[in-house]
């Protein structure tokens, strides 16, 4: 380092201190930002970090150094910035591989074959730079790579992991959020995403990393430790969706978007394949772009119904039957379909979704003579309770009881049984049927969902008549996910504030209806409002459910594990209706929800 260097840092150390004690950053960021200044591991960044310092940036260096971007409920993601051990930079994506390279290697036993990861990318930006960095590390650490070249879909990176017999496994893609944001989702062996104790290990395996060692990629490839496997992926996915494939009619037009991602990639062959030849990919929303420029706000989330908007428009110019969407990692579907035939359109929301396909897959399985009651489905404890009442009809388990995170019903499909699973489901549009793959799939989600959709369509009805068919039978059931965004170091606080009054100062009631039961999954406790407390049976993780005294009527509280933001599931519910009270116990939920939503959001500000 030269000696004007050396200078420059110095006094960017005496400005770091008098902002400090101005309280222009917090203490945190101030000793984060001293380490990337000093510390020989982020010599590459001091330079940087140093030019922030003397222009007085500190807002940016406040939001990329208050913390260690953390591992949530899908691996590390957050805000793509240069510098910052609280944003995604060549650094901590580095010292990410570096970390899971660290642990597998110290997990290995005489006789073990040797290490191999599976990598694919996304769409968003730098997503291909992430992955071949990620490579580079992983092959200095003696890795084989199997490389899956060009875009792929996040399930695909699960079917490389588990049909090459890797060891792990990196798929780099931030899924629905912002085009600001990237990340990396790291898998074990299985195939699934890390669960305890192994996301532990990794994690302690990256505070320690010092040097990220890497491996010029080409000089890997040329050593024949990178291998170019997508062909042979390509084919083994295709393989596993259209082995959950359901006889029926196809009689169906389908208009489909990648909203800018990799899904038309795996789900248009899919369709075809699975029958469906009629399937038009929405222009506006074909082309691969990081930006997702004709996405409403530049968020391709396909929970948000206004990125189906211009959809529907089209569908209806054009005599679709069934509109569907994917997100830009292609592994959570969205939706939308007729009310009636001929009529006006709607989306329809991620819970009635698992509802459809769980009965969709387990009444074809009836018929079929396959099922039997050793047989489950599994979900989130955030996801509609529609699913366990079908799967309780049908007379086979649920296993209900996880946390959210499609990484839980992964391992429950390898704990329970992987020849007895069915299908998973989680309430943010997150469905998997089969076991080709540890991890949700959009695609398999479109294929079954096209096969109902066209049944419906034989009998003369829509997926929203079908829907309604459930409602009569098992009782309506109604759900809201409210979030409220927390961002930067002052946000993180607020939400750790917000968990600990709700533990210590819980609302009586909400919506008019008294609080009965208050379920605490990180203390593992339950607590009736007389002040009884017993053990709670379940996993541990930072979520509060206020069970009401209608049954099936509940909020749920907890931090988002990919966002900086507060989420709040809002159920209700009530006992099947006669056709004709069918719409009038909509609406009664509706304003139920409506309540709940009014009541949470007066205690999440502090006035209830």
């Amino acid at each position: 380092m030269s000696a004007a260097t050396d200078t420059r840092i110095a006094e960017a150390l005496d400005l770091l201190d008098d902002a400090a004690r101005q309280g222009k950053l917090s203490k945190s960021a101030a000793a984060n930002v001293r380490a990337w200044l000093t510390d020989p591991r982020y010599g590459p960044y001091a330079a940087e970090t140093a030019r922030h310092v003397h222009e007085g940036l500190w807002k940016e260096l406040d939001d990329a150094f208050f913390t260690v971007i953390p591992f949530g409920t899908g691996g590390r993601r957050g805000r793509m910035y240069p510098i910052g051990c609280n944003a995604i930079n060549d650094r901590t994506i580095g010292e990410s591989a570096q970390g899971l390279a660290d642990y597998v290697l110290s997990q290995r036993r005489p006789g073990d074959t040797p290490p191999s990861c599976a990598i694919a990318y996304d769409t968003r930006h730098r997503s291909r730079h992430f992955a071949e960095l990620c490579a580079e590390v992983l092959a200095a650490a003696g890795f084989k790579i199997c490389f899956l070249d060009g875009y792929r879909s996040t399930p695909a990176l699960s079917v490389a992991v588990r049909h090459k017999r890797c060891s792990c496994g990196i798929m780099v893609t931030a899924s629905h959020n912002p085009p600001s944001d990237n990340a990396v989702k790291i898998y074990g062996s299985t195939g699934g995403q890390l669960v305890p104790p192994h996301d532990a290990g990794v994690i302690d395996r990256v505070r320690r990393v010092a040097d990220v060692r890497r491996k010029p990629f080409a000089q890997a490839v040329s050593a024949g430790q990178i291998e170019f496997c997508q062909d042979e992926i390509d084919a083994a996915y295709l393989v596993g969706i259209l082995s959950q494939s359901v006889p029926g009619p196809r009689d169906l037009k389908i208009l489909f978007s990648p909203m800018h991602g990799v899904g038309a990639h795996a789900v248009c062959p899919a369709l075809i394949q699975a029958g469906f030849p009629d399937v038009e990919v929405f222009g506006p929303h074909a082309a691969p772009d990081g930006d997702f420029p004709n996405v409403p706000g530049h968020v391709a989330n396909p929970e948000n119904p206004q990125t189906f908007e211009a959809l529907i428009e089209h569908a209806l110019a054009t005599g679709k039957d069934l509109a569907v969407s994917t997100d830009p990692d292609a592994d959570r579907i969205g939706a939308a379909a007729p009310v009636a035939p001929g009529g006006p359109w709607a989306t329809i929301a991620g819970n009635p979704l698992c509802a459809l396909l769980t009965h969709f897959l387990l009444e074809s399985r009836r018929a079929a003579g396959t099922l039997l009651p050793r047989h489950f489905v599994a979900k989130t404890l955030v996801t509609t309770g529609l699913v366990r009442r079908i799967a309780e009809d049908f007379g086979v388990r649920c296993v209900g009881d996880l946390l959210v995170g499609f990484k839980w019903i992964a391992e429950a499909i390898d704990r329970e049984g992987a020849e007895h699973f069915v299908c998973g489901c989680e309430e943010s549009h997150g469905f998997q049927a089969g076991t080709y793959a540890r991890d949700k799939d959009g695609a398999v989600a479109v294929v079954l969902l096209a096969e109902l959709a066209s049944a419906c369509k034989a009998r003369g009805e829509t997926l929203h008549q079908q829907l309604d068919r459930l409602y009569l039978r098992y009782g309506c059931h109604a759900e809201r996910t409210v979030s409220v965004a927390l961002p930067g170091s002052q946000g993180r606080e607020q939400m750790q504030a917000l968990m600990a009054r709700l533990r210590r100062e819980p609302p009586k009631a909400l919506a008019g209806l008294a609080v009965a039961r208050i379920r605490d999954y990180e203390m593992r406790t339950e607590q009736t409002p007389d002040g009884e407390t017993r053990p709670l049976a379940g996993p541990r993780g930072d979520l509060v459910f206020l069970d009401l005294e209608r049954p099936d009527n509940s909020v749920a509280v907890r931090p988002s594990g990919t966002e900086p933001k507060i989420k709040m599931y809002l159920f209700a519910s009530e006992p099947p209706v006669a056709a004709g009270e069918l719409a009038a116990s909509k609406a009664r939920l509706q304003k139920v929800l409506d309540d709940l939503a009014a009541d949470i959001a007066l205690f999440a500000r502090g006035t209830k």
